[in-house]
């Protein structure tokens, strides 16, 4: 494969997982007004997950891709009811709080394997003849991740629980006014997007390593995906991340890789400044 055939490869499969992350940033942020900064920790809580479930209990790697979806739902979900739910309409105090709980869930990664990167096994083994060959396992996660996208926007979309989803992220009230628990739908969105960030941080684990620290960079531009495509916006979370994403690879591919990350800060002051309601503004107003 030649090198910018390589690239562009990279970039779209790429692009997808980021597109999965960001979703269930823009998800918590567009419904319940949080700025969750421990949702790169649910990355590391998913990939760590499926590395014991694999490494310590013997699970192959699917089986330990659905404990990480459980066990990223259940830790968000346990951080919404234990904590945040009490301070929610206290956007800095919640703002500090995700973030020292990002701390705590790296810290206690580093405690338990390390600082030294662990390897995680491949969904599937093996190379693909598609643009002169590619890895299988990339090629299948991002097939995953656009099954998933595509059955999330069904499901916001078309179905009732999605339908009030929606309704919450308009109105509290007005969904108050038809029968809607505003608060069980905050839950949801919590879940949702946990599970979501958890089967990334398997993904990404599987593609690259697993590390206490592999949620930074995502969550970092999952930020600027979520604001350049329009905070709460799925459609412009998914256009979002194919922008960031191949900026960011090649940045890393043809200028310098220490500059991983700066391309798409630059992006969120440009678009914070010239646009701040993003591509498609906000399709889940508060």
């Amino acid at each position: 494969m030649s090198g910018l055939t390589s690239t562009i490869s990279n970039a779209v499969m790429l692009s997808a997982l980021y597109a999965l992350v960001a979703i269930g940033f823009t998800l918590i942020f567009g419904v319940g007004g949080v700025l969750n900064l421990s949702h790169g920790a649910t990355i590391t809580v998913g990939a760590f997950t499926a590395y014991f479930a694999t490494s310590v209990f013997g699970l192959n790697i699917w089986a330990a891709a659905f404990a990480s979806m459980v066990v990223g739902a259940a830790f968000m979900i346990a951080f919404y009811l234990g904590m945040v739910q009490f301070v929610e309409d206290q956007p800095i105090t919640v703002m500090i709080l995700t973030l020292v709980m990002s701390i705590v869930v790296e810290e206690v990664a580093k405690i338990l394997v390390g600082t030294q990167p662990r390897a995680l096994p491949s969904l599937v083994d093996g190379q693909i003849a598609l643009l002169g060959g590619v890895q299988a396992n990339r090629l299948l996660a991002f097939a995953l991740s656009w099954v998933i996208i595509a059955l999330l926007f069904a499901g916001v979309n078309y179905t009732r629980t999605g339908k009030a989803i929606l309704a919450t992220s308009m109105s509290t009230k007005g969904a108050s006014l038809v029968g809607i628990e505003s608060k069980r739908m905050y839950l949801y969105t919590w879940a949702l997007a946990g599970l979501l960030a958890a089967l990334a941080g398997v993904f990404l684990g599987s593609i690259q390593t697993v590390s206490w620290a592999m949620g930074r960079e995502p969550l970092v531009l999952s930020f600027s995906i979520v604001v350049l495509g329009g905070i709460g916006s799925i459609r412009g979370s998914i256009l979002g991340a194919y922008v960031i994403g191949f900026l960011e690879v090649f940045t890393v591919s043809y200028v310098d890789s220490s500059l991983s990350g700066l391309a798409s800060l630059v992006v969120l002051v440009i678009i914070l400044l010239v646009k701040p309601e993003g591509l498609f503004g906000r399709e889940l107003t508060h």
